[in-house]
């Protein structure tokens, strides 16, 4: 409800300005206009606006939904996930750089093709920030067991068993996949949780390092 009054507001003043600016382009041509607007073209300002306004609502992020988002896992995410930190680029980087948290990529992995016998097929590495923990298929909306239970049995030894250690849970941007691991995380106990939405493209946009990964021992076939 907050963040609908806030879009309101923000619709509301533009329109204002639309309207106090408007009646500039119908002047007669002996009055003064003032030359910063004259030259800046009522029209462009106006269509600007306008933009402005329809762009905001049309960008919004949607509401955390009650479970695991389970279809269309590449769509905006939220900004917020109940019971965990979001973290920006630079706050992932700060974690990173103190090696103050375990970073868990959750990327899932293409699946196999169906190939000829006797046809070689080798899995693509992950490029993925140095040092995470790559646990593919693990941010789908409903895990079969033995992934669950990979997933648990995974996050207790990179943590140590530690509930309070942090984890840092990324994929890529506008991805559904982290949003659903780290809400996992913390149905699972965990108390110190980071998701991170921007991902391996918030990363490699600041230009920081990037290494092979391949999947953390034991997962499931």
């Amino acid at each position: 409800m907050a963040a609908n009054s806030s879009q309101e507001l923000q619709i509301q003043s533009r329109t204002r300005i639309i309207e106090l600016l408007v009646p500039f382009r119908f002047r007669s041509s002996r009055e003064r206009v003032p030359r910063g607007v004259a030259n800046f073209g009522i029209g462009a300002l106006v269509a600007g606006l306008l933009a402005l306004s329809c762009g905001a609502v049309r960008g919004q992020a949607p509401p955390e939904p009650e479970s695991y988002r389970t279809e269309d896992y590449r769509a905006p995410v939220p900004q917020t996930l109940r019971g965990a930190r979001v973290v920006t680029t630079a706050e992932a980087k700060a974690i990173w750089q103190r090696r103050d948290g375990v970073f868990v990529d959750v990327m899932p992995r293409p699946p196999r093709p169906n190939l000829p016998p006797g046809t070689i097929w080798r899995d693509k590495p992950r490029q993925t920030i140095p040092g995470a923990v790559w646990l593919p298929d693990t941010g789908y909306g409903a895990l079969a067991p033995p992934m669950e239970a990979w997933l648990r049995e995974s996050l207790a030894r990179i943590t140590g068993g530690d509930l309070g250690k942090l984890l840092v849970v990324f994929c890529l941007r506008d991805c559904w996949m982290s949003w659903n691991a780290a809400k996992r995380a913390l149905a699972l106990g965990y108390t110190n949780v980071a998701w991170y939405p921007d991902g391996t493209d918030g990363w490699s946009e600041e230009d920081l390092p990037l290494e092979d990964a391949q999947p953390a021992p034991g997962r499931p076939q």
